[in-house]
């Protein structure tokens, strides 16, 4: 599903003060103006996705979801296919007290209902006074995570530093932590940080498999994790721990010693011409995750949107 928002600027609350982790003043907006700005993401997808036009998205989103959904764009503008409206259902939000720019708050909701349905985990961030609140991240969780995170007696929540201890991880060091488990598995260091699962220990196992499979048919891939340069943002969950949204960037390198055995198809359609594939393919995936970070243990990592949005063959 390609995620797409469109926000005029929302008015921010009158008297915004406090600092941004732990603050105690007035939110950066109130809950139920967070509540209309995510009712008109949902309610201008429409016009983006029928249209199919890339140009709309830089009044719409910030970075990452902006070059990941321009990457989607592109895809769906080569197989026709358009997106039609967003309905979000059970939406609910969690604002942070804030001063200082960028402002941000999270949002929950539910697109599609049945076995279609899909939970998503939006942030949305205004980068300075007047300025449009921007949807910049949306990973798709599978669980209820959202439903931990702590509000106060006003039904504000709060911000948790990247940097902060009494974590089992620092926020700020889960994109590191999880690259070092995708390129050298469990055994990395840090890597221990992160609870077992199909997001982390099961998808190391998964790429390895489709390694050896790619080798079978005369294809190498080499592919290689990293933190992508995109903010680290985090709440506080009612047990003491944490909530947190964080990017990686993966490079491959596809190589075939035949021509013909290397094609742009799935998630690289539109990305680079198909006459532009030789026997090398080089490729950038963006990587939105969502974990829950507990004061002791390992973090479980629960929601996940990927896209490939660059690629170039030889």
């Amino acid at each position: 599903m390609l995620v797409l928002a469109l926000l005029a600027g929302v008015p921010p609350a009158a008297g915004c003060g406090g600092s941004n982790a732990g603050a105690t003043g007035a939110p950066a907006l109130l809950r139920d103006q967070a509540q209309q700005a995510v009712m008109a993401y949902a309610a201008a997808v429409g016009q983006a996705g029928d249209r199919l036009d890339a140009s709309l998205l830089p009044k719409a989103e910030a970075d990452p979801q902006l070059t990941m959904d321009t990457a989607a764009v592109k895809l769906r503008r080569i197989v026709k296919a358009r997106t039609g409206t967003l309905k979000l259902s059970h939406v609910r939000v969690a604002v942070p007290r804030q001063s200082a720019y960028p402002r941000w708050f999270a949002a929950e909701g539910v697109s599609g209902s049945g076995k279609d349905a899909l939970r998503h985990a939006m942030l949305f961030t205004q980068a300075k006074a007047g300025a449009p609140w921007l949807l910049s991240a949306d990973p798709f969780p599978t669980d209820t995570a959202f439903s931990r995170v702590a509000l106060d007696h006003d039904g504000y929540a709060e911000a948790v530093a990247p940097s902060a201890s009494g974590l089992a991880i620092a926020p700020d060091r889960l994109a590191a932590a999880h690259a070092a488990l995708l390129n050298g598995g469990p055994r990395a260091a840090g890597a221990d940080r992160l609870a077992p699962g199909p997001k982390t220990t099961e998808a190391f196992t998964a790429l390895r498999h489709a390694e050896a499979g790619l080798r079978r048919n005369g294809i190498t891939l080499e592919s290689r994790f990293s933190p992508a340069p995109a903010p680290v943002h985090a709440l506080r969950t009612r047990d003491g721990g944490a909530l947190v949204w964080y990017v990686l960037k993966q490079n491959e390198a596809y190589s075939a010693t035949k021509k013909g055995k290397l094609t742009v198809t799935g998630d690289l359609v539109g990305l680079a011409p198909p006459s532009s594939v030789s026997t090398r393919m080089d490729t950038t995936v963006l990587i939105q995750y969502l974990a829950t970070v507990p004061a002791h243990g390992g973090a479980g990592v629960t929601g996940m949107y990927r896209k490939a949005v660059a690629a170039s063959g030889h």
